[in-house]
């Protein structure tokens, strides 16, 4: 486990992007993690909603965010999108 990335469990659904995001304290920066609630669903779909498939399967999520962050993978925003390519 990469001590230098945290992940508060501070993660809240997004109406306008659809999404639930959550923080990751990288480096003494915050950064916005983030995905799509259709994408959770088609992961986790044993579950009832996007954001109880976050809570139930955080380990995992949290596992491919620091994959992403630390391939620098954000987006214009500066946010950390996890998508299909699993």
């Amino acid at each position: 486990m990469n001590q230098a990335i945290q992940f508060p469990e501070r993660e809240w659904w997004d109406e306008s992007t659809r999404a639930v995001c959550f923080t990751a304290l990288a480096n003494g920066f915050q950064l916005v993690c983030a995905i799509h609630g259709e994408e959770l669903l088609r992961r986790y779909h044993d579950e009832p909603g996007a954001l109880d498939a976050f809570r139930r399967h955080r380990w995992d999520l949290e596992e491919d965010a620091t994959q992403a962050i630390e391939q620098q993978s954000e987006n214009d925003q500066g946010w950390i999108w996890l998508s299909s390519a699993r």
